[in-house]
């Protein structure tokens, strides 16, 4: 299984938060810094984030992105699950329209059930597992299964 790159990014941040001390608070723009991704990517990745109540944004000249008690205990599985875009692993269309075998075919289900099996695989992965705990300095974080050239 593959996640996509909001997940990705979502994942990274929450752990980068939990490897900072409690009294840090960085920025959107620090955090885009360290996880190496556009700023625009990162905000919309701690909007979302900010909404599932797993990090807290402090306004103001002396604000920044906090992990709260809810975010550093929530699972991998549990988080991919609510920032998966759901769509079916099968795109089950063909140039010419819907698939011929739509109304007889068990791959769509198979692989929707594959897709589950991964997130529960991760559900005893807590977000606070992953890291090492609170150092200073950038956290280096990769999560691509991609091989470096």
């Amino acid at each position: 299984m593959r996640i996509n790159s909001f997940s990705d990014v979502s994942l990274r941040l929450l752990m980068v938060l939990c490897s900072v001390s409690g009294e840090e608070l960085p920025t959107t723009r620090e955090l885009a810094e360290t996880v190496g991704t556009p700023y625009n990517h990162v905000s919309k990745a701690v909007l979302k984030l900010r909404q599932m109540g797993l990090v807290e944004a402090i306004r103001g000249r002396s604000g920044g992105v906090r992990i709260t008690p809810a975010g550093r205990h929530a699972t991998v599985g549990g988080v991919l699950r609510v920032l998966d875009d759901h769509s079916d692993v099968a795109a089950c269309q063909t140039v010419a329209g819907e698939c011929p075998l739509i109304h007889d075919c068990g791959l769509r289900g198979a692989l929707n059930h594959a897709r589950e099996a991964f997130y529960a695989s991760l559900d005893d992965v807590a977000i606070d597992s992953l890291t090492k705990k609170p150092q200073s300095g950038p956290v280096p974080v990769t999560l691509s299964t991609r091989p470096e050239n």
